[in-house]
């Protein structure tokens, strides 16, 4: 079996979609084609760091400026931004070009880019009238929320949703969708070719009778559908 990969996780926030990879490699066992052996935030205050130590998780406080050197010195294989905040230096996005990720809360390109994030993103969907948000898993490159789209996934938008009963929706699709593209990147099966094209990913094919159906009652068929997609 070749060597796990050495995954850093970059985080600002309380760590909910850190949480959530670090529990499907865990039970993916020896299956599992990385580890998640470091978890950087821009400040000590951040709540990732503490689920990072509880789970024995090397931690780091950085700048987006010592990026390239705390990723470097720990010889990490792939990068991946989870509610991280600050725009990742074009150096570092360069240095690992196809092997950083990120998950943005809607259905890139639209609701993204500078100053989108979080219940900002959530507001402008609901203010839009659109009936369908979602989440996009992406290739980071030096713009926010710009690099090749890897998957998507649909969520219905309903008639009573506020921004927090929307997030948490989406919340629930990133926590099922997330993890599952960063195993399969780590194992090879979704690569960014020279071209700028995504092999191995899917956006758009996503069974929206599925979507639109999210429970915790079918949670586990959801993520069956997106094993199957990741595939094929």
């Amino acid at each position: 079996m070749s060597a796990r990969r050495r995954i850093a996780v970059l985080a600002s926030g309380g760590g909910s979609n850190l949480q959530a990879i670090v529990d499907h490699l865990a039970a993916r066992g020896e299956r599992r084609a990385g580890d998640v052996v470091l978890v950087v935030a821009g400040r000590e205050t951040a709540g990732a760091l503490d689920r990072a130590r509880r789970a024995g998780i090397e931690t780091a406080v950085a700048t987006p400026a010592a990026l390239g050197t705390v990723l470097g010195e720990r010889a990490i294989d792939l990068v991946v931004l989870a509610g991280y905040l600050s725009l990742v230096p074009e150096e570092v996005t360069t240095r690992w070009a196809g092997r950083m990720l990120n998950v943005h809360p809607a259905l890139l390109p639209a609701f993204g880019g500078p100053g989108l994030y979080g219940a900002r993103v959530h507001r402008a969907v609901l203010e839009s009238g659109v009936r369908v948000s979602g989440v996009t898993v992406h290739f980071v490159d030096a713009h926010y929320d710009r690099g090749p789209i890897i998957a998507q996934w649909p969520v219905p938008v309903l008639d009573a949703d506020s921004a927090e009963s929307l997030a948490a929706r989406v919340l629930r699709a990133e926590h099922l969708l997330f993890p599952r593209v960063v195993d399969a990147v780590a194992r090879g099966a979704i690569t960014l070719g020279a071209d700028g094209r995504v092999r191995g990913g899917f956006a758009g094919r996503a069974p929206l009778s599925l979507a639109f159906s999210l429970t915790a009652a079918n949670e586990a068929a959801i993520a069956d559908e997106i094993d199957a997609l990741l595939c094929s």
